[in-house]
């Protein structure tokens, strides 16, 4: 199937972000068929889509719905993930700024599906503009009778409460998002009990990502049969694509899920830039496993890409080429995550300390052959063991580099710099210059 415009039908208009270009170009409509919707047929709707979490992990959003339960006598809550803060992504950022209001509808839907009058939209520390777009969207939308009490005549009521976030990644895992949100120190909770029952103020609450939520409309404007059209059997619908690094047009692209991703790099982004071929990617941002120019006609949904060894994840294509070294671009990921590591486990805390401790010296040319064998270590002291994702994330790469490019590392102990005809980057000795060079920066956003 061609590129669609879904969820990106509005990010080239002029007052796409404003709610008189929202109602314009549709908006509301699917709100107005929710509003006079049974809750319980809403969650039907959308487990009947197939549609799966857009936040990384691609679990069944209907299904998650359902959890909840509805007969606890406490307020439930509906909470936004808008951290987006792993490396790579930033289609959320892109429909925040573009389309306020798409995301709004899908709240007060969301709401009605769940019976919760109550919402909180989590954003990244970092995400200025997207703020101030989303607290005019909310301020707008509380004048005009969209937020509030008794909503279009319907006796629904919604509240949505913006929190700006202080900026850590760890954030991004729902229960650290919680102890955010509720003034403590963002760290991962023990589960069970799971968010579904006791998540916000130990209320049931539902946590769900930018993207996903934004779908919403989509589906109970047009049907889930409309929605199945798209995509695959397992991995329905239409799905923002971020794709950065060496390629010609960077930016969010729209296309069905199973879309190969040779597609989206070539008719999208214009393929790599002039004289430089693919030599290694990301599915789906830096904490997924690296793939090679070899797996570029896989399909571009969950199943596929497992099936090939790594994960969808937030659908964050990064692209490098055969100029860019593999241990640099390891290197720098895995000094991200010892940044980010929120510090509650040892294997965590320690272990990716120590990865780019072991990394560091080998691209500083100092690097032993044993090195290999601690590398391999660490990360299998570290995977399935960390209190989060974010362990298994910092040592995915850097196992899949020492599966596909375990040459490149030996000639950097071998020779103390990486092969002739890379490109200098941060942290890598070139020619023996003694120097290092400030990190490279992927160009992310819209041609």
């Amino acid at each position: 199937m061609p590129e669609v415009k879904v969820l990106s039908k509005r990010f080239d208009m002029d007052n796409g972000h404003t709610l008189q270009g929202y109602l314009d170009s549709g908006g509301f409509a699917a709100l107005r068929t929710a509003l006079d919707t049974a809750p319980a047929d809403l969650i039907a709707q959308v487990k009947d889509s197939g549609l799966r979490g857009r936040g990384g992990a691609g679990f069944p959003t209907g299904m998650k719905w359902g959890f909840v339960p509805q007969d606890l006598g406490k307020p439930i809550y509906l909470v936004i993930n808008a951290d987006e803060g792993e490396p790579g992504t930033f289609k959320d950022r892109e429909l925040m700024e573009r389309d306020p209001f798409l995301l709004l509808e899908g709240m007060l839907i969301s709401g009605r599906a769940l019976n919760c009058h109550r919402s909180f939209i989590f954003l990244r520390g970092e995400y200025l503009w997207p703020g101030v777009r989303l607290e005019e969207a909310i301020a707008e939308a509380y004048a005009n009778g969209w937020l509030g009490k008794d909503i279009l005549g319907s006796g629904f009521d919604f509240d949505v409460t913006l929190h700006y976030a202080a900026g850590a990644y760890i954030c991004g895992e729902e229960t650290a998002l919680l102890d955010a949100l509720e003034g403590r120190r963002g760290q991962p909770r023990l589960r069970p009990p799971f968010p579904a029952v006791a998540g916000l103020y130990a209320c049931p609450t539902v946590v769900n990502n930018v993207e996903t939520i934004a779908t919403v409309p989509s589906i109970i404007a047009n049907g889930t049969d409309w929605f199945r059209s798209m995509g695959t059997e397992k991995s329905p619908g239409p799905k923002l694509f971020c794709v950065s690094g060496e390629v010609v047009r960077p930016g969010n692209y729209e296309w069905p899920m199973g879309t190969p991703a040779r597609t989206i790099v070539e008719e999208s982004c214009g393929g790599m830039l002039p004289g430089r071929t693919l030599k290694f990617w990301a599915p789906g941002g830096s904490s997924t496993p690296l793939l090679t120019a070899d797996h570029l006609d896989i399909g571009m949904d969950f199943d596929a890409i497992a099936a090939a060894g790594s994960l969808l994840g937030t659908g964050a294509m990064m692209m490098y080429s055969d100029r860019t070294s593999v241990v640099d671009a390891v290197l720098n990921w895995t000094r991200f995550y010892e940044h980010e590591s929120c510090g509650k486990c040892t294997p965590c805390r320690e272990g990716v300390f120590w990865l780019a401790q072991v990394l560091q010296r080998i691209s500083d040319g100092q690097g032993r052959m044993e090195d290999l064998q601690v590398l391999d270590d660490v990360c299998d002291n570290i995977f399935g063991r960390s209190f989060c994702a974010l362990g298994d994330g910092a040592t995915s790469p850097i196992k899949a580099s020492l599966q596909y490019f375990r040459d490149e590392y030996v000639h950097l102990i071998e020779h103390g710099r990486v092969p002739d005809g890379f490109e200098p980057h941060a942290g890598v000795v070139t020619q023996n210059s003694g120097h290092h060079r400030p990190p490279s920066l992927a160009v992310v956003g819209r041609s």
